[in-house]
């Protein structure tokens, strides 16, 4: 999706302009789309899915991702890198709509056939799936088996320090949630560590506001609630900023913000 035409709209949304993203790729779709057997016009729409879930509109989005799911098979092929990372984004759709267990199902699918792949973004690939795959099994209160999954993540050499920041995150929500809450705060601090480290206009938007929320709610159980506040607060009000307040994030830093008493 670095190429033009699809350029301009993978950088809009990288850089976390979500909505000129998305019109940018319904531009780009409707100029592509006569072309056949060509795939400009849905990797277009796959832009326009992915940023409409990050504005909030996940209904909308994973309608867009089932539309394109027989269209990508048919020009890459099922096992293709670009199918089954149509196929892990619309996992990670499913989790924003609290369908976790076909997000758990879904992932683990995703990142067994990418496991098996050459392409350069096989690796990649695998890593975001296990990621989702943590955070579905976190949601369905099996957090010893989340942990699992995430620390055969990260002990992966092909997982990135991107990516390990955010399957420390998973793996801080597993362990708090088992009761071993000082490991659960060292791993987020280690994720925080990480992040800070990663070069400038890597560290990725689409993470914004998840440090702060898993460390609040970590804090949180250690009974350290003035901390778990600010930094609930802290979540908040960047995920507002940068997806809105129909963000699934947005709406866990609301909750956890209601459970934290003021002091």
């Amino acid at each position: 999706m670095t190429q033009p035409p699809l350029a301009r709209a993978t950088e809009l949304f990288l850089e976390g302009s979500y909505a000129e993203a998305e019109a940018e790729a319904r531009s780009v779709a409707r100029t592509w789309e006569w072309r056949r057997n060509d795939s400009t016009a849905p990797l277009a729409r796959q832009i326009v899915a992915l940023a409409a879930g990050a504005q909030g509109r996940r209904d909308e989005a994973l309608a867009v991702y089932d539309e394109l799911l027989p269209v990508f098979g048919g020009l890459f092929g099922a096992e293709h890198v670009q199918t089954l990372k149509l196929r892990s984004d619309r996992a990670q759709t499913l989790t924003a709509l609290g369908r976790h267990a076909e997000a758990e199902a879904e992932c683990a699918a995703v990142a067994r056939a990418a496991a098996g792949g050459t392409d350069p973004g096989a690796p990649l690939l695998v890593a975001a799936a296990r990621n989702g795959q943590v955070y579905a099994l976190n949601a369905q209160g099996r957090p010893a088996e989340a942990e699992a999954v995430a620390r055969e993540a990260l002990a992966d050499p092909g997982t990135t320090e991107r990516f390990a920041v955010v399957l420390r995150l998973g793996l801080a929500r597993a362990l708090t949630a088992q009761g071993h809450h000082d490991e659960a705060l060292a791993e987020a601090e280690r994720a925080a560590a990480i992040h800070g480290d990663l070069p400038e206009g890597s560290q990725g938007r689409l993470e914004n506001g998840a440090i702060d929320v898993v460390t609040a709610t970590v804090l949180l159980n250690l009974g350290r609630t003035a901390e778990a506040r600010t930094r609930a607060t802290a979540a908040h009000t960047t995920c507002l900023s940068t997806f809105g307040p129909t963000h699934y994030r947005t709406q866990e830093a609301a909750a956890l913000l209601t459970r934290i008493p003021e002091s």
